[in-house]
């Protein structure tokens, strides 16, 4: 602000100097006024050496000032981008062992799916083998009771063939013919 007034108050000298300046040529016409007191040339020369001297630290300050805070505004441009690369590179390698990791849970995964789906064939082909003996172990079974059931129907015929020719009289001979078909029809060679 003190810089401001100073450059106001040479302003007005100067304008007072040209204003006698005007009127020195008005009154004589042109003419060249060798009293230097008069023409406030030494006036002019403080203001000018004034002005020079404090305009020149005015403006230097000014413009070192300035200077400084564009260095400092670069400085600080630059640290921010710095640590912005250094954010997104520590961003990117987290990002790359996140990847990694979804891979492995990826790959993990595929790997227990396939033991799982080895084991549960395995478990159906041993349920279907359990089921294939159980079905052949009941055939066995059913056959046999149904040779059983067809021997005692086959004995019980035979009874009752031999009682009713017994009770009709058969020769020996017939009833022994008879007997030994009946136990061969039995399954017993005797």
């Amino acid at each position: 602000m003190e810089e401001d007034g100073t450059f106001l108050l040479l302003m007005a000298e100067a304008t007072a100097v040209g204003g006698e300046l005007t009127e020195a040529a008005g009154e004589g016409g042109f003419g060249l006024n060798t009293n230097i007191l008069e023409t406030n040339l030494i006036n002019l020369a403080i203001i000018i050496s004034v002005l020079f001297i404090f305009g020149r630290r005015v403006l230097g300050n000014t413009l070192q000032e300035r200077r400084e805070r564009i260095a400092t505004a670069i400085k600080t441009a630059e640290q921010r981008a710095k640590d912005a690369a250094a954010a997104l590179a520590e961003q990117q390698q987290k990002l790359a062992q996140a990847q990694a990791e979804a891979e492995k849970i990826k790959k993990a995964a595929q790997e227990n799916a396939q033991k799982a789906r080895e084991a549960v064939l395995a478990q159906a082909a041993v349920d279907i083998e359990r089921l294939r003996e159980t079905a052949a172990s009941d055939l066995n079974t059913e056959r046999e009771k149904a040779v059983a059931q067809l021997r005692q129907r086959v004995v019980g015929l035979a009874l009752q063939k031999v009682e009713s020719e017994l009770r009709t009289g058969i020769a020996d001979d017939a009833q022994h013919t008879l007997i030994d078909r009946s136990i061969a029809l039995l399954g017993g060679n005797g």
